[in-house]
């Protein structure tokens, strides 16, 4: 062991002191708080996304002709194929879910304020990353209403003013979905978006390494030096904890509700229900109430004051005596959102 420690020693020079140093940085006592913590939990979620995905993409074939039966095949025949593919899919489902919270929690302690508008615009790139990977997904099955939901997309980004007819081909490859619509969704699921989130997660790491983490007092800690605690192994064995709780979700969620085949797709048969997966209800039932272009540039709209609102944020705390409008602006939001995705939800049409 001393032989291992000296040759180690000689070529990464760091003592064990100068390591402890390194990783053991004060953690603000509020991220005790599951809540706060909540950043930690998308990351395990797609570290858990992309290992599976690695295993299903040994058997998937991404093509019209073989898509079904190759994802078929991985569910019924390949040894603990079912198992797998359900993890990947509750993991997803999960993983989207919690990037949404963490924005939301994000949003309402206002820690997207000056100096960290970058990471709020990092973090809204994630978000929309994550919501596109599971589009993409969802459509590899090529079952009906995933063939049926990717040509709903298409000709929904196609009502899009002046950019239409070219975010719809970008889609399809193509006017229309064709032979090698599923290969592009498969390189957009499988390469390009993850690739883009590594960047982007690398990236926000890095910013909150340089900012520190956003400080909040609370009425135990009023007056005085704020609390904190060590990251190691305090903080870890916290993270440890919720990667742990999330992997017996995952494997029960797994067990219990596993992925399923539905029909395959037919581009014949239009099925009398399409619904998009449960994080697009509130798009689709928008697109419902208000119909095409306008519904679009209203959501365009909406995502763009999401991306600039630190600096709208900026401007009323200034310039008007609403100091907390964000608060009200948030509640609203999330408000609309439920009361949208509840009613697509629970509509038969």
């Amino acid at each position: 062991m001393n032989a291992v420690s000296r040759w180690v020693g000689e070529r990464l020079p760091v003592t064990g002191r100068q390591f402890k140093e390194l990783t053991n940085e004060p953690v603000p006592y509020h991220l005790k708080r599951w809540w706060f913590a909540l950043g930690g939990t998308p990351a395990y979620l797609f570290i858990v996304q992309i290992f599976t995905g690695i295993l299903l993409a040994f058997y998937y074939e991404a093509s019209p002709a073989t898509a079904y039966r190759s994802v078929e095949y991985i569910t019924n025949e390949v040894a603990f194929g079912w198992f797998i593919r359900s993890v990947h899919k509750w993991a997803a489902t999960l993983m989207i879910a919690a990037v949404i919270l963490h924005q939301i929690r994000v949003f309402f302690t206002g820690a997207y304020r000056r100096p960290r508008e970058i990471n709020w615009f990092i973090g809204m790139c994630l978000l929309m990353c994550t919501l596109m990977t599971g589009f993409t997904g969802y459509s590899l099955v090529f079952e009906q209403l995933s063939f049926w939901g990717a040509t709903v997309g298409a000709n929904i980004a196609d009502t899009t003013p002046l950019i239409g007819p070219f975010l719809k081909n970008m889609m399809l490859a193509g006017p229309d979905y064709n032979e090698a619509t599923l290969s592009r969704f498969f390189i957009l699921h499988a390469a390009v978006l993850p690739v883009t989130m590594v960047m982007l997660i690398a990236v926000h790491i890095t910013v909150i390494r340089l900012q520190g983490v956003t400080e909040f007092r609370f009425k135990d800690e009023e007056g005085g030096t704020p609390k904190t605690f060590n990251f190691f192994p305090d903080h870890l064995y916290t993270e440890l904890i919720i990667g742990l709780i999330l992997m017996i979700l995952l494997s029960a969620l797994a067990t219990i509700f596993p992925a399923t085949m539905g029909p395959q797709a037919n581009p014949l048969q239009t099925p009398e229900v399409i619904k998009p997966e449960w994080f697009f209800y509130v798009a689709f039932r928008w697109l419902k109430l208000f119909g095409g272009t306008f519904a679009i540039l209203s959501m365009g709209f909406i995502i763009f004051t999401m991306f600039t609102w630190p600096f709208i944020d900026s401007w009323l705390r200034k310039h008007t005596k609403f100091q907390e409008a964000s608060v009200w602006v948030g509640v609203a939001g999330a408000l609309a959102v439920i009361s949208l995705t509840v009613w697509e939800a629970v509509a038969r049409h």
